[in-house]
């Protein structure tokens, strides 16, 4: 199938993945015009300046008229209060689309504000982030060999999931498709227990009566280890209360393995903690040889 051509793409929430997906497909010609939504001033004439978009605008409903293709580029609690402002505003054939971390709560909230809407409602998810944000963060070749992971509504039509895959293929991503639940299952143990480890461990840190002096002798393990700690608040915040029965789970079985550790290590059981240490050290080494020849 050839790439479509978007005549007018809306980005509510104009930022890294929402405005990496515009300049993608600005680079690949495959859209002629394209409208920022979002409350920064700021960051939406910056976003103009950086030819992110072509126009901004700080009203949903009325930008969403006319338009192709909308994006839900903002954090996924945001989501719902603008489904429900543009719904009675988009064309029957407009396609809407987002970028959130999270799928069985965004696939409800599709159900719950765009109930007229399904067929076109394409739910998904590109792999891929910065330690930036805002508009100004935004490249073109942000998912250039990056997974994008796509899980469609059982109304979405087939017409609307394909012209979505053939965009992100357009932006370089390979896309993958899954039901909901299993992507929120997956992405709880690879991605959200992650940093909310990595938060925990920061401010286990910090609760150290000589934190400072921690800090200033930390070196690349700690830096690799926190980077992710260094993550936005708010949309940490909501993607964990939106997955919060898969992260629960997972959490649940690292405090396991913790627990595991501390008993090894306090019975001094040299060869059980060295093979314990050797599994998870062999399964890395593994996965990074295996990520590299891709």
């Amino acid at each position: 199938m050839s790439s479509p051509k978007i005549k007018k793409l809306v980005l509510l929430g104009t930022g890294l993945i929402s405005g990496s997906f515009a300049l993608a497909l600005k680079r690949a010609r495959l859209v002629d015009h394209v409208v920022g939504v979002g409350r920064n001033a700021a960051n939406l004439n910056r976003a103009i300046d950086l030819r992110v978009i072509d126009v901004a605008n700080h009203d949903a409903a009325q930008a969403v008229q006319g338009a192709d293709l909308v994006f839900l580029g903002t954090p996924v609690g945001q989501m719902g209060a603008l489904m429900a402002q543009i719904a009675p505003h988009l064309a029957a054939d407009c396609i809407v689309t987002d970028g959130g971390s999270t799928k069985q709560d965004v696939c409800e909230l599709y159900r719950q504000y765009l109930p007229q809407q399904l067929a076109t409602c394409v739910p998904g998810h590109p792999i891929a982030g910065s330690d930036l944000s805002g508009a100004s963060a935004a490249t073109y070749g942000l998912y250039e060999g990056r997974r994008t992971v796509l899980t469609p509504l059982a109304e979405t039509s087939a017409g609307a999931l394909e012209t979505v895959r053939a965009l992100w293929q357009a932006c370089g991503a390979i896309v993958y498709e899954m039901d909901a639940q299993t992507h929120d299952g997956v992405f709880a143990s690879v991605s959200h227990v992650p940093h909310l480890v990595s938060f925990a461990y920061m401010n286990a840190v910090l609760s150290k009566d000589n934190a400072e002096q921690c800090l200033d002798f930390a070196g690349t393990g700690f830096r690799d280890f926190t980077r992710i700690a260094g993550s936005h608040p708010e949309m940490w915040r909501d993607i964990t209360l939106a997955n919060h029965q898969a992260i629960l789970h997972d959490l649940k079985a690292n405090v396991a393995q913790m627990q595991r550790l501390i008993g090894l290590i306090e019975a001094k059981n040299a060869d059980d903690l060295t093979d314990y240490i050797n599994q998870a050290s062999q399964a890395r080494s593994a996965w990074g040889k295996k990520r590299a020849n891709k």
